[in-house]
């Protein structure tokens, strides 16, 4: 009995150190996974502690990069702090506007200055200084003067006013100057835009004729506008025009609304004895102005800007006929595609060689033809036509560059 019991003693003894020997090697391959659990989560939090440390030394990088670039704006800051505080009594103002109340007409820089002043005197909020910059938009030279442009756009746009502004304005303090001289796009500048800019207006889809009002206000509400469709009755005046027009370097250029070429002082017309100086001339594909109704196949409007900043156009209607030989030296040098203003060498043109012999005329009170459609132009559309061949029309790189005749409204047309 004594061994019977021995031997079952034993027999479980075996068993307890089998159970003993297995839950501690259970236990153990639990401690092996968990090892490998938590050596695999270190690792990933290793990496991404390193992935921490670029993003934060970059970031370092940047505010270093941030803190050398702010530097000199702080003394920009200053120095514009220096002038706000210099013009904040408004005596400057003042003498401004006393002196520019007395001119007829200022010029684009008298008056994005004097917008200027006003907003560093009075603020971005002030309505006279709204006002001021609007009247500069008005009398920009849009094509050309694009640093006015911007100026003029960026302070209204900082003053919560409704305004696009374009493209080329976007993310820069100061336009880059057009390459050509000033004008107001077709009918008093001489710049080609950027090629790089997108058009803001055109002579067909969304930004055609019909829509220009959406963007440039004056196109769709002004009382006005130009061209027109001359017809009587008309009103007899006693007043004459005459152009003294010089011999000088072709400038032509292609600025994707016309071809336009650029004159160089000392060519004027001169309206019963006030002298206008011719700044341009460009061509529209028909003409613009129709004659009882009829349209002739181009027409060259030339203008002229006086000392106080008034604008006139002479149209000069051209009829399908013979060849014409100034227009044959303009059209060697014809620019088929956008870009900017050409000066081949040793060519020179008058621009008095496009004139017909007659200079009688119909005139009327009117506007640019072109965005911004600023009115208080006077135009002279003279009676007689000169020619052109068909194959030179053919050669212009415009199938049609006119805007629609406008309503008379009140106006009168008067004839010489």
């Amino acid at each position: 009995m004594t061994r019977i019991i021995a031997e079952v003693v034993l027999v479980l003894a075996l068993i307890g150190a089998g159970f003993f020997g297995w839950t501690q090697h259970k236990s153990a391959g639990a401690s092996s996974g968990q090892m490998a659990e938590l050596e695999t989560k270190a690792k990933e939090a290793q990496d991404k502690l390193s992935s921490k440390e670029e993003e934060l030394s970059k970031a370092q990088e940047e505010a270093k990069e941030l803190s050398e670039a702010v530097a000199p704006l702080k003394g920009k800051a200053q120095e514009l702090d220096a002038v706000k505080m210099a013009l904040s009594n408004g005596e400057i103002l003042k003498d401004l506007d006393a002196n520019y109340s007395k001119q007829k007409g200022l010029s684009t820089e008298r008056q994005l200055g004097l917008a200027a002043v006003r907003l560093l005197t009075l603020g971005s909020k002030d309505p006279s200084t709204i006002d001021a910059f609007r009247k500069t938009l008005e009398l920009t030279d849009w094509k050309s003067k694009s640093k006015t442009i911007c100026a003029a756009q960026k302070a209204l746009a900082a003053a919560g006013e409704k305004v696009t502004v374009l493209s080329e304005c976007e993310g820069i303090l100061v336009a880059k100057e057009a390459p050509a001289k000033a004008g107001a796009d077709e009918h008093a500048k001489g710049g080609a835009k950027d090629a790089h800019a997108a058009p803001h207006w055109d002579y067909e889809g969304p930004m055609g004729p019909e829509n220009w009002g959406k963007e440039f206000p004056t196109c769709a509400k002004g009382k006005s506008q130009s061209p027109l469709d001359i017809k009587g009755p008309f009103e007899k005046v006693k007043m004459a025009i005459a152009t003294d027009y010089k011999n000088g370097p072709l400038k032509i250029l292609n600025n994707g609304h016309t071809i336009q070429v650029n004159v160089e002082p000392g060519s004027k017309l001169r309206i019963d004895g006030m002298a206008f100086d011719l700044l341009q001339f460009h061509f529209h594909k028909p003409s613009e102005e129709l004659i009882e109704g009829k349209p002739a196949a181009m027409v060259i409007h030339f203008v002229h800007k006086n000392a106080a900043g008034q604008l006139a156009v002479v149209g000069v209607l051209l009829k399908e006929g013979n060849e014409n030989p100034g227009i044959k030296t303009l059209w060697a040098h014809l620019p088929a595609k956008e870009g900017p203003e050409v000066t081949p060498e040793n060519v020179s043109f008058n621009p008095g060689n496009l004139l017909p012999r007659e200079m009688d005329f119909y005139s009327y009170e009117g506007s640019l033809t072109t965005p911004p459609c600023t009115e208080k132009v006077k135009f002279f559309i003279l009676k007689s036509q000169v020619n052109i061949a068909r194959d030179q029309v053919g050669a212009f790189p415009f199938k049609k560059n006119a805007r629609p005749v406008q309503p008379l409204n009140e106006r009168v047309i008067q004839t010489n």
